[in-house]
């Protein structure tokens, strides 16, 4: 499934639960995304940096300028405060409507 199959409220909090752990750039949000879904979802740069941009806008992110590994100048985003209490509603909402998903899909019909 690509980035643009993701629906930008899920992507968004993908995003921040990827930060949660500490500061990444935009490429290792990315490889995260994709090595914990176990190759199932990608994000597509073109649908990520747009969404890193809207993130920090909304004072969910911070962003600072640094060195990658590989000595690639990138730019680093953490999550603010704001980010990490919206991450954790989302969180909860997203759950509730998977398992509300998961009970409809299982359900027969009577």
């Amino acid at each position: 499934m690509s980035g643009s199959d993701i629906y930008t409220g899920t992507l968004d909090v993908l995003i921040l639960k990827a930060l949660s752990g500490g500061a990444l750039h935009g490429y290792a949000i990315g490889s995260w995304i994709r090595r914990t879904s176990r190759e199932v979802l990608e994000v597509d740069e073109g649908v990520l940096y747009p969404a890193l941009h809207r993130l920090q806008a909304k004072d969910w992110l911070a962003g600072k300028w640094g060195m990658t590994d590989t000595k690639r100048r990138a730019k680093f985003y953490r999550l603010t405060a704001s980010g990490r209490r919206h991450m954790e509603a989302e969180m909860r909402r997203l759950a509730e409507h998977s398992k509300a998903v998961l009970t409809l899909l299982k359900a027969s019909h009577s």
